[in-house]
């Protein structure tokens, strides 16, 4: 099978916030466990060197891709490619300096993960962190690029839909057109952690899935504020996405591959250079396919256990951990 054009790399395997929703926090990756969870640059290297086809790569994980040393050089060697490079980012780690070399380094897109449209929503989803700092950081990153007279990287706002932040999509959506980002993406939590094979330090995120997936509430709960926050969206001409609520109807005989194309598409990596079906998975304790940074590519894309996972994937008894997962049930 050939390899992928598409790759997703996890530079960094700790985070700099514990986020209510977010499973980093059980992770035992960087302080105080261990050194600091950065994937190595000569890894990275090697990586890169084997997707010679590789169009598109994304430096994002379940760690703040920011806070690796040589962040910024991982994009200026794929985009002196022409490897279309993106990332997704907490902002907390961005300031002037910062700002200008994602202008400057050849990043084509960034996503800024903002899940609240008031300091007491966004900081009691993303503890330790401060809104109005995120706010000026955001600012000074549209400033760079204003002040480069530079069209990239495109500014996205994605936003973790919950019942803590549902009523707030309008201000988001207001936010986003202050800031100046023309793009407001809402997902879903991505995952249920549903699979019976879930490690038990996962139970705590598969509670709180429970509890702020706006899957279970009805349409008469969900609905006014969808369509305010659409209302106010053509107001102020932002490009917004939102999710579905219910999952897509599939007819009986639909392949897998049709709900989820992730495992022939693209390949995704974590710091330690593990191979996952996706980034949907999180961590590669739940499943992974062995060392891509050991092994090498190739053998690990073609080995057994990926084709068997997509040749299971193609039936109608997909592997467990994706029955429950928003991208193959078409609610992300």
């Amino acid at each position: 099978m050939d390899l992928p054009r598409f790759l997703q790399v996890e530079p960094v395997g700790q985070c700099n916030l514990r986020c209510q929703m977010c499973s980093i926090q059980f992770r035992p990756d960087g302080p105080p466990h261990g050194p600091p969870a950065f994937m190595d640059f000569d890894v990275f290297t090697r990586l890169l060197d084997q997707f010679p086809g590789l169009e598109e790569l994304q430096l994002q994980g379940l760690g703040e891709p920011m806070m690796h040393p040589r962040f910024f050089d991982m994009i200026e060697l794929a985009a002196g490619r022409g490897i279309r490079v993106s990332t997704n980012t907490n902002a907390t780690y961005l300031n002037e300096s910062r700002a200008e070399r994602c202008v400057t380094s050849g990043l084509a897109e960034i996503h800024i993960s903002i899940d609240g449209a008031t300091a007491e929503t966004y900081e009691g989803i993303r503890v330790r962190a401060h809104f109005d700092r995120v706010i000026a950081n955001v600012e000074e990153l549209v400033a760079a690029r204003r002040r480069l007279r530079s069209a990239t990287p495109r500014i996205r706002m994605v936003v973790v839909a919950m019942r803590k932040n549902l009523r707030e999509f309008p201000d988001l959506v207001r936010l986003a057109h202050r800031l100046g980002i023309d793009t407001v993406f809402v997902q879903h939590l991505c995952h249920d952690f549903g699979e019976s094979s879930l490690p038990a330090y996962y139970r705590s995120m598969r509670d709180f899935v429970d509890a702020e997936t706006l899957t279970r509430l009805t349409q008469d709960e969900v609905g006014p504020h969808f369509d305010e926050a659409r209302r106010v969206a053509g107001e102020l001409s932002v490009d917004l996405r939102l999710p579905r609520t219910r999952p897509r109807a599939h007819p009986p005989g639909t392949p897998g591959r049709r709900r989820c194309d992730w495992p022939w598409r693209g390949a995704y990596v974590s710091y330690q250079g593990l191979a996952m079906p996706c980034c949907m998975v999180s961590t590669p304790d739940r499943i992974n396919f062995g060392s891509m940074a050991e092994r090498g590519v190739e053998p690990i894309w073609n080995g057994v256990e990926y084709e068997a996972f997509r040749e299971q994937l193609s039936t109608e008894t997909p592997p467990e951990v994706c029955r429950s997962c928003a991208i193959y049930s078409g609610t992300f």
